[in-house]
């Protein structure tokens, strides 16, 4: 499926109390290999960024004023992210800011416009129980270089998440999606099994290796005082 790694800043915290999104970005991701295309877009968000949202991202009123409204450039980032799955770090934040300003402009919310939203924060915390999570505590953990992330910025954050998720997920490649799909396969494109297993090799245990496995069997079963499963399973 396409992906779209997503990021956005705002000038506060939350848009029930009138904040605004300034900044949006993306990077394409196709068939786990980033394509090179991205979205970056500033936003003119006709309001000041508290102190603390320009601590971090650095855009202040005057830079801002020379940009669009979200209004303005809505249709850009619908067509972005157009029927692709959004990688999102801490999605709930990113995700109320859009829908403010997809409602705003008088357009559907985001996940209408996208297959499906994943939250990446969501999926390091199911990986990394009782660790820290953010953006640059994974790029350490991960051995990704963010030396040059001085200030938060959308599209150098979401090429990071990039990096970040690719490697997150690398376990959940398998050699048979790595295949060339046009080798064979079913009528709906998919791997036969069976052809992909007829061609691996078969590797038979030594004697030697037998002996010792009914060995260790025949401990357990003076423990156990009855037959292995193992045992038990194979009529041995």
């Amino acid at each position: 499926m396409r992906q779209i790694v997503l990021d956005t800043e705002t000038t506060g915290l939350d848009p029930d109390d009138g904040h605004r999104l300034v900044e949006v970005a993306g990077v394409e991701v196709l068939n786990r290999q980033l394509t090179g295309r991205h979205l970056h877009l500033y936003v003119n968000p006709g309001r000041d960024s508290d102190p603390e949202a320009l601590a971090i991202h650095g855009l202040d009123t005057a830079f801002l004023s020379q940009y669009p409204g979200f209004e303005e450039v809505a249709d850009q980032v619908i067509a972005f992210v157009q029927g692709a799955e959004l990688i999102i770090h801490n999605a709930v934040f990113d995700t109320r800011f859009l829908d403010a300003e997809f409602k705003r402009a008088g357009l559907a919310a985001l996940n209408t416009h996208c297959a499906k939203i994943t939250d990446s924060l969501a999926h390091a915390r199911e990986l990394h129980p009782g660790k820290r999570n953010s953006l640059d505590a994974l790029c350490e953990r991960y051995g990704i270089s963010n030396a040059h992330r001085v200030l938060h910025g959308a599209l150098l954050d979401s090429e990071l998440l990039a990096d970040v998720w690719l490697a997150m997920t690398r376990g959940q490649d398998s050699f048979i999606m790595d295949l060339d799909p046009h080798a064979g396969g079913s009528a709906d494109g998919a791997m036969d099994t069976r052809e992909i297993a007829a061609g691996l090799p078969v590797v038979y245990a030594s004697a030697d290796a037998v002996a010792q496995h009914e060995a260790y069997l025949d401990e357990l079963e003076k423990v156990a005082n009855q037959p292995p499963l193992w045992r038990t399973l194979s009529g041995v």
